[in-house]
């Protein structure tokens, strides 16, 4: 990702809906263990948390990789560039959030034999998409925004030094 965007930074900015994801999938496992039925911490639960971490960085991609296209090609303030990329991609994320959402449903609600298998691994996967879907829409764009400003100022600063040629003191 960083070759991709030529930073360092905004990789950070994508990878902060990790700790989101993160926590609504331990809400989604609570929910399930409170309402459905008890449900262990195993490998497939495990195998969700991996799974889940692969779906919910892609929202937050989307909104970086369009607001840096919006301010190097259509030449964008970066405050309207990021609010215009977060307008025209959040039907997209939504869509695609709320299809995957409604699809792992089943996974957690249907009962019947064999179904305590998988449904920690939907549990998890259900819970940490929706928590961090809606946290993400408000979360990355302003984390961008915070530093695209401060990769802004420090740019500034750089502009603004003078470079002072080396004097040599033994020819005095």
């Amino acid at each position: 990702m960083s070759a991709l965007f030529g930073n360092f930074v905004y990789p950070i900015v994508i990878m902060f809906t990790v700790p989101l994801a993160t926590a609504g999938g331990f809400i989604g496992l609570a929910l399930t263990n409170t309402f459905i039925a008890p449900q262990p911490l195993d490998i497939l639960t495990m195998l969700g948390f991996i799974i889940l971490v692969g779906i919910v960085v892609n929202n937050a991609i989307l909104i970086v990789h369009q607001s840096l296209n919006y301010i190097q090609h259509e030449g964008m303030e970066h405050k309207t560039a990021v609010i215009e990329a977060t307008k025209t991609r959040i039907r997209p994320i939504y869509m695609s959030s709320l299809t995957s959402i409604f699809g792992m449903l089943p996974l957690v609600l249907v009962p019947g034999p064999g179904s305590e298998f998988y449904r920690g691994l939907g549990s998890v996967i259900t819970g940490g998409l929706a928590f961090s879907t809606i946290f993400t829409i408000f979360v990355t764009p302003a984390l961008l925004m915070f530093f695209i400003k401060l990769e802004q100022r420090v740019a500034r600063k750089k502009d603004n030094t003078v470079d002072v040629p080396d004097i040599d003191l033994s020819k005095a």
